[in-house]
């Protein structure tokens, strides 16, 4: 995919008018508010409700919200007598057609799909449902430790607000004022990246972060994880966008990478209720939100058929700035930047190298950037992230055999000689530190890669774990 995508005129007109994707909301006074406290708690706990339910778009949403003054307002509604009818009647008053209809939001290109802007029977009996058995999705996300963010809230980041049909809510773990930095960058790249590929994705994401911005990504394996763990590595806040519900975080590989996230003052962020598992239709979404939230995008690898190029897609159509790293132009990591260039050669730039790509971010003038304070210079003088940039992204098994090869190469006899697992698990483990090219195997033995090839720590007595 390398066409940049396009919404079309979802946001109801007068909304737009007004210079955002929902009506204000006015909390409901009701003799029966009282009740209505009872069942469906607060207004924000009546937002998520109503957003949890398959079917119902962002567009019909905003039309309810309009129509009945608040998210309990339509509930109340709901649960009378002929409510369904009434929802219907209500949506039906509403020109939602010129505004190109409902957002069906399980489209695998991430973007929704319009339809004639009418509330179905179907989805009026599930909003009736809701009404008299309101979902626990709020009680859900408060037991996970979430905070909801929605459209009317003072707090939701401003960037992912001026984008079109922005999501209605969010789901957030840590510290939602990381989603509202001055500066904020995407640095996004394959999944299976090269070692040089991570290498520059944590110069760059370290860099980043030094000068002063906070660093999103999506949380995947590859260059996404690199990126997080480089800016973790340095005590800096990073943003991570799940392609799923936060109970359902994948990769699982990176729960440890996830609290590391939060301990070090950033935030994982969903948009879907935390019980939604990821999906190919999903990861999309999670790529539009990447780019939202920041001021640009940097696509450090990517092949021609790249999730990344879909965020960098995203990053164009919302209006901010798009970065690529160039490579040889027979590696296939570097076919989806190269092609991404050559296709939108005035709406994309080329990263020539970290001073010259903080320059043109505008970030140049923090020399913590660099080590010294260092302005160009040979290689070396590059920023480079610590060891446990390298290792924060690894689950308990993964990082212990890594600290045990940093003593030197050993085959998986002789680390379970130092380890109380099976020769089965630790090659299961090596395979997986393989993937992400920080092992190598060469005739039985292992040894570090990429990253933990450069670790300080490598020579001394292996440890027993």
């Amino acid at each position: 995919m390398l066409g940049v995508q396009t919404f079309g005129p979802l946001v109801p007109r007068r909304a737009a008018e007004a210079g955002r994707a929902f009506p204000v909301t006015a909390d409901v006074t009701a003799p029966d508010a009282l009740a209505m406290a009872r069942t469906t708690g607060t207004e924000k706990d009546a937002w998520v409700s109503l957003l949890s339910i398959p079917g119902l778009g962002p567009v019909t949403f905003a039309a309810l919200l309009d129509a009945f003054g608040s998210a309990r307002g339509v509930l109340r509604a709901a649960a009378e007598e002929g409510g369904g009818a009434r929802l219907r009647e209500a949506i039906a008053e509403r020109d939602l057609d010129a505004e190109n209809g409902i957002a069906d939001t399980d489209e695998p290109s991430g973007r929704p799909a319009t339809r004639r802007g009418t509330l179905g029977p179907d989805l009026a009996l599930r909003i009736c449902r809701c009404a008299a058995e309101p979902p626990a999705v709020a009680d859900r996300a408060r037991s996970l430790g979430l905070g909801v963010v929605t459209l009317d809230d003072q707090c939701y980041p401003g960037r992912l607000r001026r984008v079109e049909m922005p999501p209605p809510l969010l789901f957030v773990r840590g510290a939602v004022d990381a989603l509202s930095a001055r500066r904020s960058v995407a640095v996004v790249g394959t999944r299976l990246p090269t070692d040089k590929g991570r290498l520059i994705a944590s110069w760059i994401a370290s860099a980043l972060a030094r000068a002063g911005a906070v660093v999103v990504s999506g949380l995947a394996v590859g260059i996404d994880g690199v990126a997080h763990a480089a800016v973790v590595g340095e005590g800096l806040s990073t943003v991570a966008v799940l392609g799923g519900g936060h109970a359902r975080l994948f990769p699982k590989a990176h729960e440890r990478l996830a609290d590391a996230i939060v301990a070090a003052g950033g935030a994982v962020v969903a948009e879907m209720p935390p019980d939604t598992p990821a999906t190919r239709g999903t990861f999309p979404r999670r790529n539009r939100l990447v780019s939202g939230l920041s001021d640009a995008t940097v696509v450090v690898e990517a092949g021609r058929r790249s999730g990344a190029l879909i965020t960098a897609g995203w990053a164009l159509e919302q209006g901010r700035d798009c970065f690529l790293v160039p490579g040889p132009f027979d590696a296939p990591t570097s076919a989806g930047c190269h092609a991404f260039l050559r296709s939108f050669p005035g709406q994309t730039r080329v990263v020539c190298g970290i001073p010259e790509l903080l320059e043109d971010l505008e970030l140049a003038g923090s020399d913590q950037a660099f080590p010294g304070g260092a302005r160009g210079g040979p290689a070396s003088q590059v920023p480079t992230a610590g060891p446990e940039a390298a290792l924060a992204s690894l689950g308990g098994v993964e990082r212990a055999l890594a600290e045990l090869l940093a003593a030197g190469p050993a085959s998986a006899d002789e680390l379970a000689r130092h380890t109380s697992l099976s020769v089965a698990a630790i090659l299961s483990a090596l395979t997986l530190l393989e993937l992400r090219g920080l092992v190598t195997g060469t005739y039985g033995r292992y040894a570090p890669a990429g990253p933990l090839a450069r670790w300080p720590g490598r020579a001394g007595k292996r440890p027993s774990v």
